[in-house]
């Protein structure tokens, strides 16, 4: 068995950011566990939001939540009810003065964690797995991805012994840090038991002369995507 590294986590600080962006080593347990069931109620209180990820920054007693979503109409609600109650109850929920940002994802197609849950979603539905990665491959293709890799594992099909299927189109570069590679997992409920779904999408490869230019345009880049 070859030891599996999450494609993010060798290139934090390199061409990836971190989704708790903050440093205290008195209460880094505490924020820690904070962090996680701000996300767990998030996560399931937005389940119809499609929300790729959520990061969290901290400043003294203060809390600011930047929710990524493909649909932010949902989040914000009728007149901007539905983010007025969040607020309240994350403020409940973790006693501190709470800020919540709704940042659109432009192209959902090629978001690894989004794409995920739609096969997720479409397994659930007992609608055949290849043609659920097939149909996922093609949109992220035509949406500008440079290569996709999907994986299923489970009691495919109903299947009595579980197996891994995948498939794969265009290049996706693991082993290339300069490689912008996007990874989302999420697993499907059905009716045989749990199927786990990995998604790899190669977006871009960065060129610059060092880590701290690469970082830069990273950053940049996030910046515009936020703006606009």
């Amino acid at each position: 068995m070859g030891h599996k590294v999450h494609p993010k986590s060798v290139r934090l600080g390199y061409i990836s950011d971190w989704e708790s962006k903050w440093f205290n080593l008195k209460e880094m347990p505490n924020f820690i566990e904070e962090d996680y069931r701000v996300r767990v109620y998030l996560k399931n209180k937005l389940k119809l939001a499609l929300v790729s990820r959520i990061v969290i920054e901290r400043s003294g007693k203060y809390l600011r939540i930047n929710v990524h979503t493909a649909r932010p109409g949902v989040v914000i609600g009728k007149s901007g009810q539905g983010i007025d109650n969040l607020k309240k109850e994350i403020e409940f929920l973790t006693n501190k003065k709470s800020f919540i940002n709704v940042i659109e994802v432009k192209k959902p197609e090629i978001d690894a964690r989004l794409a995920a849950e739609s096969i997720a979603l479409q397994l659930e539905k007992k609608i055949n797995f290849r043609r659920a990665m097939k149909k996922t491959i093609e949109k992220a293709m035509i949406a500008g991805a440079n290569g996709i890799k999907v994986m299923v594992s489970g009691r495919l099909g109903g299947a009595e012994i579980a197996r891994t299927e995948w498939l794969k189109e265009g290049r996706v570069p693991l082993q290339t840090f300069r490689a912008d590679i996007d990874y989302g997992f999420v697993e499907a409920s059905t009716t045989m038991g749990q199927i786990g779904v990995k998604v790899w999408i190669f977006k871009k490869e960065f060129f610059k002369k060092t880590s701290k230019e690469l970082f830069e345009e990273v950053k940049l880049m996030d910046l515009t995507k936020s703006v606009n």
